[in-house]
């Protein structure tokens, strides 16, 4: 029998440990909560001049809003989990159903249509479908159709999303369906989605229906009746989750410091630009891939170069005074055809967030225009404030069927975020597999992050939680002579 654990020389061993968390976003926010909740000291450096990563909040035209990051998937349950451990579960909201779902622009023969319900990926169970077939039209939908009698493939699968679906249900599928989607969702193209990863449990229910088209409508039945397939979102915005692990922090005595950009992870401590050194029993690395790698290869056997970079994307936030937007004209908002727009999606705000609507002037309305993908860089880059602005405008003119005016805007911000490679990227996994591997072999060392955790609150927080635990393991179990 184990001997029993002496919880008071526990608790005197977290409070002589210090950590230093590299990293304000989320993530390393919720590392250090978990860290900071048994009495280790915690110390974290952020490099920009305020938290939250890619969860940024801002006053555009005098309204707070999402800036970044607008919500969070249910699944799971660790956001609303930490979310309640917070206390500010009073503050959270669902999208709004009364202006419909989303659009799909750009489609030849047609500009705009309703993106078909109950399919997987933008993949339809039923290719007749009257909301299908306004956007394949009916020699697409006959196409498909030949699903139902093609050979299936019963050895192997198919690993690239963009092959599998191409080679059952034809071009427009993927073209004016599918591949909308992934560029909206993944910011890349079907072809480098993997189908594991992305629909786990597709190929083997391909093989068990004989069609793809079967597959889908599985699945989409399977997941229609299980929890968890919603997002929720904060009022006020996702800034206030972020607010809140800090205020939650400070309670707790850790210590955050913005502005401070490390350098380098030395034995016992963790050095910033300037030369400030923070002493570390441990350290948990919280930022993007690239830095995350410079900083984490002198101390292993860790590539110091991300294998692909992930994408660089622009979000445009514009504040109008559009009164023909009330009739919430393409629902909640709108993705394009690759090639057939500048920017590959729109979130048409007050349409989708009851609080921002009721924010607003009347007459005004907030939309988002994303620019940027894994195969091309932002059509705003290289324009000022001014003209990333204007060609927003224009997009979201195009894509929502109302003429917009520059003389409309009230304000506009421009955010830039390095995206991390989607989850769901052919390779992505064994790549990540290899990098936890050889961090791991670091002594006393632990990263998180969207880009080892996948893209997603609802991917970062519980992979945060779980690192932070395997490094307070580190330092209140591990033999210090060993």
């Amino acid at each position: 029998m184990s001997e029993p654990v002496d919880l008071v020389a526990l608790h005197e061993r977290a409070q002589s440990r210090r950590v230093v968390v590299v990293g304000g976003g989320v993530g390393g926010l919720v590392a250090a909560l978990e860290l900071a909740k048994i009495g280790v000291r915690v110390t974290v450096l952020e490099a920009a001049d305020r938290l939250g990563g890619a969860v940024r909040s801002g006053e555009v035209a005098g309204l707070a809003l999402d800036l970044g990051a607008e919500s969070y998937a249910t699944r799971g349950g660790h956001v609303r989990a930490l979310i309640e451990d917070l206390g500010i579960a009073d503050l959270v909201v669902r999208p709004g159903t009364g202006a419909g779902g989303a659009w799909v622009a750009g489609v030849p023969g047609v500009g705009a249509a309703p993106l078909p319900k109950g399919g997987l990926l933008g993949i339809p169970g039923n290719p007749f479908g009257e909301d299908v077939r306004r956007v394949i039209g009916w020699s697409g939908a006959w196409r498909a159709y030949l699903d139902r009698v093609k050979p299936v493939l019963t050895i192997g699968h198919e690993q690239s999303l963009g092959r599998l679906v191409e080679s059952r249900l034809g071009k427009r599928v993927l073209e004016r369906l599918v591949a909308p989607v992934t560029s909206g969702v993944y910011s890349s193209s079907p072809e480098r989605i993997d189908v594991d990863a992305a629909a786990p449990g597709l190929n083997a229910a391909v093989t068990r229906n004989g069609s793809l088209l079967g597959a889908v409508l599985q699945l989409t039945e399977e997941r229609r009746s299980a929890p968890g397939g919603a997002v929720e979102g904060l009022r006020g915005g996702m800034g206030r989750l972020v607010a809140a692990l800090a205020a939650r922090l400070e309670e707790l005595g850790a210590e955050i410091v913005t502005g401070a950009e490390v350098v380098s992870l030395e034995d016992g401590e963790v050095r910033v630009e300037g030369g400030d050194a923070y002493p570390a029993d441990a350290v948990v690395v919280a930022v993007e891939e690239g830095p995350a790698r410079r900083l984490l290869a002198p101390r292993g056997s860790l590539a110091p170069e991300p294998p692909v970079a992930g994408p660089v994307v622009e979000v445009v936030t514009l504040v109008v005074d559009a009164p023909a937007l009330d009739a919430k004209p393409r629902g909640t908002g709108v993705l394009t055809v690759p090639g057939s727009h500048t920017a590959k999606a729109l979130t048409h705000v007050t349409a989708k967030w009851e609080w921002v609507a009721e924010a607003v002037p009347a007459g005004a309305h907030v939309v988002r225009v994303s620019f940027g993908t894994a195969d091309e860089a932002p059509a705003t880059e290289g324009l000022d404030e001014r003209g990333a602005a204007v060609l927003a405008l224009a997009e979201a003119s195009r894509m929502l069927g109302v003429d917009l005016d520059p003389s409309q805007l009230l304000g506009q911000r421009r955010e830039r975020f390095r995206q991390s490679q989607p989850g769901s990227v052919i390779g992505h996994a064994d790549a990540v597999a290899d990098a936890r591997r050889r961090i791991r072999e670091i002594p006393n060392t632990g990263a998180t992050g969207a880009w080892l955790a996948g893209t997603g609150l609802a991917q970062v927080v519980p992979d945060a939680i779980a690192e932070a635990a395997r490094i307070r393991h580190e330092l209140l179990f591990a033999d210090p002579a060993g």
